[in-house]
């Protein structure tokens, strides 16, 4: 039986997760959290589907062994997009995450929209049924973007390099869209360097914030919101077992 006080777990491939974290903690910070960064396989977006759907299982089970979860965030658009069907067969309270699609759509309709993800997220089935929903409404450029995860893995998310490589993924864009769909977690801490290849009038959009407004609903609903105003606790973890990656952890998040 879960716990009001039990932790959400968070997962990710790599430190992405922590700009979920970021708005989970914003929405519920009386919450506990317990984090758990696959680092030491990042990234996902390169693999096969079924290597991703391996380590996402793997790392779920992982944190539900080893910690008391009342829920489990899939912070991954890529292990979402592979292993969110399989999840949801072994563990009650699973959300995941999906480009800001939805969102792009509304807010600029018959606009031009990019979304910029990981080659596995744009190739799977489920990214397909969510575009075809909202591809009469607006003109949608996929936008595979290969390193940049590793650079925020590194530390770089806001660096020459990062700028440059954004440079080569994104200066054709310049000038042609309404929106970038930012459809990786990772993505949005490198946000200030894509504003500054596609100029400031291109709205960013990720999915983060929705992802939480859907765990507040779903622990509502299971009765399993902890109560009082004490703020809960965090705990890090990460596959690379390194001080240097759980010091950039704390330091996307905040703390």
């Amino acid at each position: 039986m879960n716990s009001k006080d039990d932790a959400i777990g968070v997962f990710d491939s790599g430190v992405g997760g922590i700009s979920v974290l970021r708005h989970l903690r914003r929405l519920m910070p009386q919450e506990n959290y317990v984090y758990f960064g696959d680092s030491a396989n990042a990234p996902y977006g390169c693999r096969s589907t079924e290597e991703v759907r391996r380590l996402t299982l793997a790392a779920a089970e992982k944190l539900v062994n080893e910690h008391r979860i009342k829920a489990l965030v899939v912070a991954c658009n890529t292990a979402t997009a592979a292993a969110v069907t399989q999840l949801r067969q072994r563990y009650p309270l699973v959300i995941g995450i999906e480009p800001a699609l939805k969102v792009a759509a509304d807010h600029f309709p018959g606009g031009r929209v990019g979304v910029m993800a990981t080659a596995v997220t744009l190739r799977e089935e489920k990214f397909d049924t969510l575009l075809h929903r909202f591809d009469e409404n607006c003109a949608v450029a996929k936008i595979p973007a290969p390193g940049v995860v590793e650079l925020v893995e590194a530390g770089k998310a806001d660096s020459p390099e990062m700028e440059a490589l954004l440079q080569s993924i994104l200066g054709p864009y310049r000038g042609r869209l309404d929106a970038l769909v930012l459809g990786c977690t990772h993505y949005p801490f490198a946000a200030p360097v894509i504003a500054r290849v596609l100029g400031p009038e291109v709205a960013l959009l990720d999915g983060g914030e929705g992802t939480a407004r859907e765990t507040h609903r779903r622990l509502a609903a299971a009765n399993l919101l902890r109560e009082g105003a004490a703020p809960g606790t965090v705990v890090l973890e990460n596959s690379r077992r390194s001080p240097e990656i759980l010091e950039l952890c704390r330091h996307l998040l905040a703390l």
